[in-house]
């Protein structure tokens, strides 16, 4: 388990660097990365499909992303670009497209159609949780917009 933290936070904050990501945001990004595949790994250690615990895990990345960009006053692009890079299934659209050159279609279009739906439910993730982000602000904004006219 070491290991894998390690490996993402690595992986996360190389690719901060390479979207040249502010140097005081690298560590944090790597943090968002990390614990983003933290709760993907354990998901799956769990027996849970990559599905849901892609989305569960770009659900919390993505929040966490916001609160960091909140604090540090920072485009929340910046960790959420970051912080999903563990879990893109590169390596899973790689071995489907060998596949398919392999003349081996069914288990390409098996390995393809896992790697769309990775790739949907992390989007999905992220548009749920920026869906629930607006709507504590705006829970929020009522209540202190009720609050000053009493």
């Amino acid at each position: 388990m070491i290991v894998q933290l390690v490996t993402s936070f690595l992986a996360t904050s190389g690719f901060g660097i390479l979207f040249n990501v502010p140097k005081n945001a690298i560590i944090k990004c790597g943090l968002v990365g990390m614990i983003g595949w933290f709760i993907y790994f354990f998901m799956v250690d769990k027996k849970i499909d990559a599905v849901p615990a892609s989305f569960v895990s770009a659900f919390f990345i993505s929040a966490l992303s916001h609160v960091f960009a909140k604090k540090y006053k920072t485009p929340v692009i910046i960790f959420i670009v970051g912080g999903i890079i563990p879990l893109v299934p590169g390596g899973l659209a790689y071995d489907a497209m060998r596949n398919f050159v392999s003349n081996e279609y069914s288990i390409a279009i098996e390995l393809a159609a896992k790697a769309s739906l990775i790739a949907g439910a992390i989007a999905m993730g992220i548009v749920f949780s920026e869906v629930f982000n607006n709507a504590i602000k705006q829970g929020v904004s009522v209540r202190k917009t009720k609050r000053t006219k009493l």
